[in-house]
């Protein structure tokens, strides 16, 4: 059997969470700092995040959201779809999860699934960027 593993990543941001709920579940916010997209914050809503890709494979990231909790937890899948030449199909959730903490908020990302060191070791490094972003993305809203 192969042993599944999850990425876990926590961050501490000087905006209360109002702001970064807004900056996660925006669309037009979401493509600043993650990807674009075309995300509702609706159970059940499935969009798209389209990445810059790769030789191979198109960047096409299909999602749909799994749970919803407004102000406090988003949590989608996130599936690289396969069947492209340089992209064996991969199946996570992603869960953002946000709480009060003193001057501002702790925002805790969680994403299952990992079967391969390759995915995870992209994964880590690709959220370390996007969560720089999203703490500028955060800082810009009034």
């Amino acid at each position: 059997m192969t042993e599944t593993r999850t990425l876990v990543m926590e961050r501490d941001f000087a905006h209360p969470p109002e702001k970064l709920w807004r900056a996660i579940t925006q669309p037009h916010l979401i493509a600043e700092w993650l990807l674009p997209n075309d995300f509702a914050a609706e159970q059940g809503h499935r969009f798209t995040l389209q990445s810059p890709g790769a030789p191979g494979w198109s960047g096409r990231i299909d999602c749909a959201v799994r749970e919803i909790e407004p102000g406090r937890q988003l949590s989608y899948s996130w599936d690289t779809g396969g069947g492209e030449e340089a992209m064996p199909r991969f199946e996570s959730v992603v869960t953002l999860t946000l709480e009060p903490v003193a001057g501002g908020t702790r925002l805790r990302m969680e994403q299952s699934g990992f079967t391969n060191a390759s995915n995870y070791g992209g994964a880590r490094f690709g959220w370390g960027k996007f969560l720089d972003r999203l703490e500028g993305v955060a800082a810009a809203l009034a």
